[in-house]
């Protein structure tokens, strides 16, 4: 429990240490830097982290290490930034004030043309720089998913990091290196482990000093707004133009980021962003890696969580097919009580679910796959990349020695009003030969277990026949045509 209080938060802003007190809790760090501090080279273009204008670093200690990670700040909520580093395109050059290797390499490559996304641009790949040294030209396309640009078909902003990366990071070339033992020493002693307490016209803002008191928080108020990355709640403020608070950020919480991989399986906590996700979930199931690379954008993946998107309970999130089909589970907590349930049990009906006033997602747990077991996740989008699910499938057979279908798990989301399981189909499979006639007859059970709706995203009939086609491709890959899907490897070998 927290035991020292503040009302304010602090944190560096490039090279200046911030006092921050009186703010809404819907206060946007784009909104900060351009009205109140007058950083206008962070761009407003879409105000949903979809364009990535609005990029900007954001450092953060992890276990004694300081790592900086793109963000959008237009649905980055200022509060959330005690004891970071934020750091604008205005910081981002060479100590001498001569332009970055990034920034220089966009000059000589014309990676701007209308100017407007650059800044962003240059901030993502920034982070880049820092942080790989060889950087694919795969690795650059996946840190640009979060920018969109208009004007130049991005070869010459992907040769322009390519570029880039022959210059190496030093004191002499970048403000951060420079500076990185100083923003470590403030950055510890920033973090004092103090509940926060931030008092509004527009309601409180809350950060819980540790787990423990995030639970006595929320107990006392369960009306409040739980926000992690706020990849969902920023769009709440910003589209929708809903009053959230009072407001409980958690994003900071290490209690809530355990990862641990063993041979039982995966558990994540409720705040473990998808980018710090990725490595322990693709060894325990490499199936996931494409679709994991295909949420939102390099940003919204710093940003996102996984307990904030199953505690959210849309149908069309990402996490939850591929998670009902492994059979997790899910851990609530309340006050000092938890009570674990199966994943799928969680969603009772169109955002409803299986939550009580004052408990929140805790963690997650995926039992490890069988070594004989088939498994395989895909998307269906309008765009490839940064974009959000039409459908989503995921399935789980296990054959036994006769080739009969020992056990099938099939998910879906975009299919009905929650991620729901396809048990009809499940049913026509069950205890039956693995053959084109069983599949066939298990994707005519489709119809039975769904009554899609047809939106903006796709028709009903559109989503019932991929739906469909995707059972079949499942099975073709499982009897050899080309696959993207493997069984499990040891995870001695992982």
């Amino acid at each position: 429990m927290a035991e020292t209080h503040r009302s304010f938060i602090r944190f560096l802003l490039n090279d200046q240490t911030i006092e921050l007190a009186g703010f809404a809790p819907d206060l946007t760090l784009l909104d900060w830097l351009r009205i109140d501090r007058r950083l206008t080279g962070t761009k407003e273009g879409c105000a949903e982290g979809d364009c990535g204008a609005c990029t900007v670093l954001v450092g953060r200690m992890d276990n004694g290490v300081l790592t900086y990670e793109s963000v959008n700040a237009c649905i980055r909520f200022v509060g959330s930034l005690d004891a970071t580093h934020v750091v604008t395109v205005e910081h981002m050059n060479r100590p001498d004030g001569a332009l970055s290797a990034v920034q220089q390499a966009m000059v000589d490559h014309h990676g701007s043309q209308c100017g407007f996304c650059t800044p962003g641009i240059v901030a993502s790949l920034h982070a880049l720089w820092l942080a790989d040294p060889e950087p694919t030209e795969a690795d650059i396309e996946r840190q640009l998913q979060g920018n969109l640009c208009r004007c130049t078909g991005y070869e010459p902003i992907v040769k322009a990091a390519v570029a880039a990366a022959k210059t190496i990071p030093s004191e002499d070339n970048d403000r951060l290196v420079k500076a990185y033992a100083e923003t470590v020493e403030t950055l510890t002693a920033l973090a004092d482990g103090a509940r926060v307490t931030i008092e509004s016209e527009r309601g409180t803002t809350y950060l819980p000093a540790d787990v423990d008191d995030l639970a006595a928080l929320y107990e006392a108020h369960p009306g409040a707004t739980i926000v992690a990355g706020s990849t969902d709640v920023g769009l709440w403020v910003t589209k929708h133009l809903r009053e959230i608070a009072p407001v409980i950020l958690v994003g900071h919480l290490d209690g809530l980021k355990e990862i641990a991989l063993d041979e039982d399986g995966l558990t994540l906590g409720a705040g473990v962003s998808y980018t710090a996700a990725r490595g322990a979930l693709v060894s325990a199931f490499p199936q996931m890696a494409e679709l994991w690379d295909r949420i939102g954008g390099e940003q919204v993946r710093n940003m996102g969580t996984i307990g904030g998107n199953i505690a959210n309970g849309s149908p069309i999130g990402d996490t939850p097919p591929p998670l009902i089909a492994l059979d997790a589970t899910v851990t609530l907590r309340k006050g000092k009580e938890r009570r674990t349930m199966p994943l799928e049990a969680f969603f009772l009906d169109y955002g409803k679910q299986d939550r009580r006033p004052g408990e929140f997602v805790e963690s997650v747990f995926a039992p490890a796959l069988a070594d004989d077991a088939f498994f395989a996740v895909y998307k269906i989008s309008k765009r490839r990349d940064e974009d959000i699910s039409a459908l989503c499938a995921a399935f789980r057979v296990t054959l036994d020695s006769e080739g009969l279908v020992a056990s099938v798990r099939i998910a879906f989301g975009g299919m009905a009003g929650t991620p729901k399981r396809a048990k009809a189909a499940e049913a026509a499979l069950l205890g039956q030969a693995w053959t084109w006639d069983t599949v066939s007859q298990a994707r005519e059970a489709l119809a039975t277990d769904y009554q899609p709706l047809s939106d903006w995203r796709a028709s009903a009939e559109y989503r019932m026949l991929s739906a469909q086609n995707l059972m079949i491709r499942f099975f073709l890959e499982t009897c050899g045509a080309p696959v993207r899907i493997e069984r499990r490897p040891a995870l001695a070998e992982a």
